[in-house]
């Protein structure tokens, strides 16, 4: 039986319908997707998703989600196991990153794929550590609550802050997706983070968990893990972050996962500080 060549594939923007096959795959690779992601991927760009096919059979994916004028976002690089070294990777990647145009791209490469991303013109930020462990049984402390539709434009303004570029509309589903539960922290009238917990394939997930202080990243996550009631969860934290390696670490859990934060140029100034667990390695 003969390999179907490259130009045997054909490369087309993917829908929510084709999103059961794409996350099935991150599933496949231990990256242990969300459950409910695909809606506010899609929220965010629907514009941005790709899939490859030979005879009308899914064998690539990548997403290249665009945030305003200047930054955009790549991730879901997947191709099916029995069907890599073939070319079918490179031609749904190029097909894919032009979808940014001339936009600063980021992603959180896997080990294995880092030196590939380098030879595209990606640059090393930093790295993130993913820790996983059982749910420590503590009461959360005084001034966290779950979020309501009135604090939808403060977190906006707050992730803003945070992040390298606006993202109103994926927040708008992420806050609200299935199975999501999300809390804010306030001094008084005021802000001082959020955090998102949500079931994953195989544990929890926690992101993002934006904080002004440890000290409001610590009573977050102590809200969030409170939710999860002893099972067992996942954040993926910068290793830049002494103070979120450290939460992690005192919550007893270890690390099981390893990306690379890499952009192929300059990203807005940022709140770097605040980050104490990034949001998703699909969309940033």
């Amino acid at each position: 039986m003969t390999s179907p060549a490259p130009a045997d594939l054909v490369v087309t923007r993917a829908t929510l319908d084709d999103w059961p096959v794409i996350s099935g795959w991150a599933a496949d690779e231990g990256w242990n997707p969300g459950v409910s992601d695909g809606p506010a991927f899609f929220a965010q760009d629907p514009d941005g998703f790709f899939i490859g096919r030979v005879n009308g059979e899914p064998v690539s994916a990548i997403s290249v989600v665009n945030y305003g004028a200047d930054y955009a976002f790549l991730g879901c690089y997947l191709v099916r196991p029995d069907l890599r070294g073939r070319g079918h990777g490179l031609t749904t990647w190029k097909t894919a990153l032009a979808h940014a145009g001339n936009r600063t791209v980021g992603l959180d490469g896997v080990v294995a794929q880092q030196d590939n991303y380098r030879q595209s013109g990606f640059e090393l930020a930093y790295r993130t550590i993913r820790f996983t462990g059982a749910a420590p049984a503590v009461e959360p402390p005084s001034g966290i609550r779950p979020v309501h539709p009135a604090d939808v434009a403060d977190i906006t303004a707050y992730d803003s802050a945070c992040y390298p570029a606006d993202r109103p509309r994926f927040l708008a589903a992420w806050l609200t997706g299935t199975g999501h539960q999300a809390f804010v922290r306030h001094d008084g009238d005021r802000l001082t983070g959020y955090g998102v917990l949500r079931p994953g394939r195989d544990t929890l997930r926690i992101g993002p968990l934006f904080a002004d202080t440890a000290e409001d990243a610590r009573a977050l996550f102590a809200a969030l893990t409170a939710e999860a009631a002893g099972g067992q969860v996942a954040i993926d934290v910068p290793e830049t972050s002494a103070a979120g390696v450290a939460l992690a670490e005192e919550a007893g859990f270890t690390a099981s996962f390893e990306t690379a934060r890499m952009y192929t140029g300059p990203v807005r100034d940022h709140a770097r500080e605040r980050v104490f667990g990034v949001t998703t390695l699909e969309l940033g």
